[in-house]
């Protein structure tokens, strides 16, 4: 089997491991709050939204040192590492309490910077200029499937149901748990290459013939990781790619954990509002299947760069930030374990809140597919400290946007992100905009 032949299989092999890992995670993350709602009657006093602020805390400031552990330990044992403590949060909810809840949140968080750094280089070592748009696309899609699988058995499991039982939180955290695991050992089937290897370990190329001479131990090496990760905190590039990230965490935290919750809280729902999580849950992962799909198919012989699907991602969630605002009442994310009665500026509509689901997802695979790529264009020599800085930024907005999400109403959250995702649509314009030049300046001081 040739080299290309190998990262290819490597890329469908890293997609498919995380969709079974956030198969588990994601669903978790849809259901948790209103999981939550049910058991703060019992001895259980917790919130799932204070519970993904401080993971995403968490995780953005391990994101700090997770170039340093996956520079010694490499991406694969990084990405096992960070699985099997996404599976220990999963499983938490099969017996629930207080304590367990919020310390497994906190290694969450050490653990997602960890994986998402790793996996960011995989992707990175298994492209090239010509095939990292493809593959990030391959990658989201095949990721975004976890959208579906998961809460298709919400729907259908919890349809008419207006409490969730004891019994129904642990047949569904069991399976969760099992998932989880079974995507975490699929890690062991990425294969390396000779060149991969190389580019993994390639600092520089000079440094090669260096480490072996002097005995350059891992702990030098971490400490390398480090510092490149502060000095490109403040380049240009990635300060403008910041307000761009900045809204994904954003819209991130409202379509995985808010909006979710907003629906299930709608009594005009009637007994459907509880299955109706799972089915906005599904309506996300097909626009995020549709959108991960396409533009990885497109990407090959797109003339006209990554600009118009960051513009078609800003519309299109203007769109559905306009629609949800007319369409759910205001104090749905804050509402009690009893819902909600209000009304928006038009009765609620299920087919109006699926339809935004689907815009939400497709909106969103526009954003993440082209900052994947156009961060794998820029640092393909050195790319787990770029993979870094952007988990670091998407998780720090993340975890601000679950707090303020126990406290704002519907209209004010909606408000932040349209704000937020507007600028974020013209830095990442420029930036694409002198990519080309970025990349050949690099390449011609790499050269010297």
């Amino acid at each position: 089997m040739n080299t290309e032949t190998i990262k290819q299989l490597n890329i469908f092999i890293l997609g498919i491991a995380f969709m079974f890992l956030f198969t588990a995670f994601q669903t978790c993350g849809n259901i948790a709050q209103t999981v939550i709602t049910n058991l703060n009657h019992t001895d259980f006093h917790g919130s799932g939204y204070t519970s993904m602020a401080v993971i995403y805390g968490v995780f953005s400031a391990s994101n700090l040192i997770s170039p340093s552990v996956v520079a010694m330990v490499g991406p694969q044992f990084s990405m096992f590492f960070g699985g099997i403590f996404y599976s220990i949060y999963i499983g938490m909810f099969i017996q629930p309490s207080t304590g367990t809840f919020y310390t497994a949140s906190v290694f969450l968080g050490i653990a997602a910077a960890i994986l998402w750094t790793a996996q960011g280089n995989c992707l990175t070592i298994n492209s090239n200029a010509d095939t990292i748009g493809r593959n990030s696309g391959i990658f989201w899609a095949l990721l975004q499937f976890s959208l579906f699988f998961g809460n298709l058995y919400i729907y259908f499991a919890w349809q008419g149901k207006t409490y969730i039982s004891e019994s129904d939180r642990r047949t569904v955290f069991i399976a969760l748990t099992v998932i989880s695991l079974v995507g975490t050992v699929l890690f062991f089937l990425i294969r390396t290459t000779d060149d991969s290897r190389s580019e993994e370990t390639d600092v520089s190329a000079a440094d090669d013939s260096v480490e072996h001479t002097s005995g350059r131990s891992l702990t030098t090496r971490a400490v390398d990781a480090f510092k490149r990760s502060i000095s490109l905190c403040w380049t240009k590039e990635i300060l403008l790619l910041g307000i761009t990230t900045a809204y994904t965490g954003l819209e991130l935290t409202f379509f995985t954990g808010v909006y979710g919750t907003c629906i299930g809280a709608v009594n005009k729902f009637g007994t459907e509002e509880k299955s109706l999580i799972g089915l906005s849950g599904i309506f996300i992962g097909i626009g995020e299947i549709l959108g991960g799909g396409i533009f990885g198919l497109l990407s090959k012989n797109n003339r006209f760069g990554r600009n118009p699907v960051v513009m078609l991602g800003i519309v299109v969630h203007f769109v559905a930030f306009y629609l949800i605002f007319y369409n759910l009442p205001n104090d749905a994310p804050i509402a009690s374990m009893k819902g909600t009665d209000s009304i928006a500026y038009m009765e609620p509509s299920k087919e109006v809140a699926i339809f935004c689901s689907f815009l939400l997802g497709l909106g969103d695979s526009c954003f993440n597919t082209q900052l994947l790529s156009i961060l794998g264009f820029l640092y393909a020599e050195d790319s787990a400290p770029a993979f870094a800085i952007f988990k670091f930024i998407q998780s720090v907005c993340a975890a601000i946007a679950f707090f303020y999400s126990n406290y704002l109403l519907l209209q004010w959250q909606l408000l932040i992100m349209v704000v937020v995702g507007f600028f974020g649509t013209i830095s990442f314009f420029t930036v694409e905009w002198d990519a080309p030049a970025f990349v050949a300046k690099s390449t011609e001081y790499s050269s010297i």
